[in-house]
């Protein structure tokens, strides 16, 4: 391979929590049974990806006072699927979402150090925190934390399970019963944290894992999010659609690591991606716009423009005009739970240039939610998308994507028969694994282990 190249980090979505799955295609499989999981793994892992991904929802979705129609109904536990999965693979990475708003650091600790062992050293956490009190509500708190109180305690959060990570030094001897060692430490396991959001003290009782501790990753955009993440993340998701924007996101929070002590290749950024692949690039488009047609309906539309809106806009018709009344700014939502509303900081000016779009190009309401609410997306035969996929990775616009298939579990196939080859015969895409952790497959050092609790990072 040359050295010249970027080389490309690419990842799987089992795309649980949003509404990119076509339910309606005969293909699609059940978001429940592990054989889909197992079947999307594997494929994943066939095409040497670096690693899978779970989103997580702690919530069952609402809108207008019913589950939302689109969403997964449902998703078992994340740490039980990883669970189940190390055992059928044996190089791809686990990644799974786990809220620091509503959990405590030494359960999530724990159960990360296991998944580590478990693993063989694959496991990630992508730390996100919760705005709302829908969500609050299944927890018995009784609200939410505002957003700068979120961030603070998300990074408290990090902090505490990175101490009780690093409890643990690599050469403390692990009782055995057949041998008769005994620990020859009595530190190990042993901390202490005393901080704003936790107080707690005692002994960490898993084992530094084969990786020292997780690979971290972190998704969110605003101001908090970006510096939360230089300061402390191995990898950012990015949300950015176009090649400028892209490039934008990327210099801006490359460029916030140096004051963190961090170096340029300290932190991954990896958008999410959707794909639509066709024997030709005209094919592919038409493919795309039926995908992009399936996965928008009529009230999926209303529902979106709702987001908006803040109103409940159920009179109107899809495939009418926008409406003409302006959104309601105020704290109130109507599209309980659905983090979406908080997305559009300035909703007001999203609804001017919604009209302007609408009125410049005839777009009913549908025609607009279909041609604004794309992510980055990949449309045209393997080469045109191969080509594409390196564009961005080579000029700076991203360290590689995570990829969202429309069709789950067997939609991730056809990218890596098809188009990881491409990536290959140009020397920007591994053939063959060189490492066996995550660590080893993004490229990342791993920990030192000869920290102690007093030691660990803060």
């Amino acid at each position: 391979m040359s050295n010249s190249l970027k080389q490309i980090h690419l990842a799987a979505h089992f795309p649980g929590v949003n509404n990119t799955t076509v339910w309606s295609d005969p293909e699609a499989g059940s978001h429940i049974e592990f054989s889909s999981f197992a079947h999307f793994a594997r494929t994943a892992e066939r095409a040497k990806f670096d690693f899978l991904f779970l989103a997580e929802g702690l919530r069952l979705r609402e809108q207008g006072g019913r589950i939302y129609d689109l969403d997964v109904v449902g998703r078992p536990d994340t740490f039980t699927v990883l669970s189940a999965l190390a055992a059928v693979t044996e190089r791809l990475g686990l990644t799974g979402t786990i809220n620091s708003t509503f959990n405590e650091p030494y359960e999530v600790a724990r159960q990360f150090a296991s998944l580590d062992h478990l693993s063989g050293g694959r496991a990630a956490w992508n730390v996100v925190t919760s705005w709302d009190a829908f969500t609050g509500e299944n927890f018995r708190r009784g609200g939410f934390l505002p957003q700068d109180q979120r961030y603070s305690r998300a990074k408290e959060f990090l902090a505490t399970a990175t101490e009780l990570f690093d409890s643990w030094r690599g050469d403390e001897i692990v009782a055995d019963q057949a041998s008769g060692t005994f620990l020859d430490d009595a530190r190990a396991g042993a901390f202490a944290h005393r901080g704003q959001h936790f107080d707690i003290a005692g002994q960490f009782n898993v084992p530094r894992s084969p990786q020292g501790r997780p690979v971290i990753f972190q998704a969110g955009d605003s101001e908090e999010g970006r510096e939360f993440a230089a300061a402390g993340a191995d990898a950012i998701f990015s949300r950015y659609s176009t090649f400028k924007e892209g490039q934008a996101f990327y210099t801006d929070v490359k460029g916030r690591l140096a004051r963190h002590g961090r170096t340029h290749d300290q932190l991954l950024i990896l958008p999410a991606a959707t794909f639509v692949l066709g024997d030709t690039d005209a094919e592919a488009r038409e493919l795309a716009h039926e995908v992009r047609r399936q996965q928008v309906s009529g009230a999926t539309a209303i529902k979106h423009l709702e987001f908006v809106w803040n109103r409940d806009l159920s009179a109107y018709d899809p495939d009418g005009p926008l409406p003409d009344i302006d959104p309601d700014p105020g704290e109130h939502t109507v599209a309980r739970g659905r983090a979406q509303v908080r997305m559009y900081r300035d909703p007001l000016a999203v609804a001017r240039e919604w009209r302007e779009l609408a009125e410049a190009n005839k777009w009913s309401i549908r025609d607009l939610v279909i041609e604004t609410g794309n992510r980055q997306s990949f449309i045209g035969s393997p080469a045109t998308v191969a080509e594409t996929i390196n564009s961005f990775v080579q000029a700076d616009a991203s360290d590689g994507f995570i990829l969202v298939p429309h069709i789950t579990p067997g939609g991730l196939d056809v990218f890596a028969d098809t188009v990881v080859p491409l990536l290959q015969e140009r020397g920007v895409f591994r053939t063959e694994y060189e490492g066996t952790t995550l660590r080893d497959h993004l490229g990342l050092a791993h920990p030192a282990t000869d920290t102690h609790p007093e030691q660990a990072a803060s």
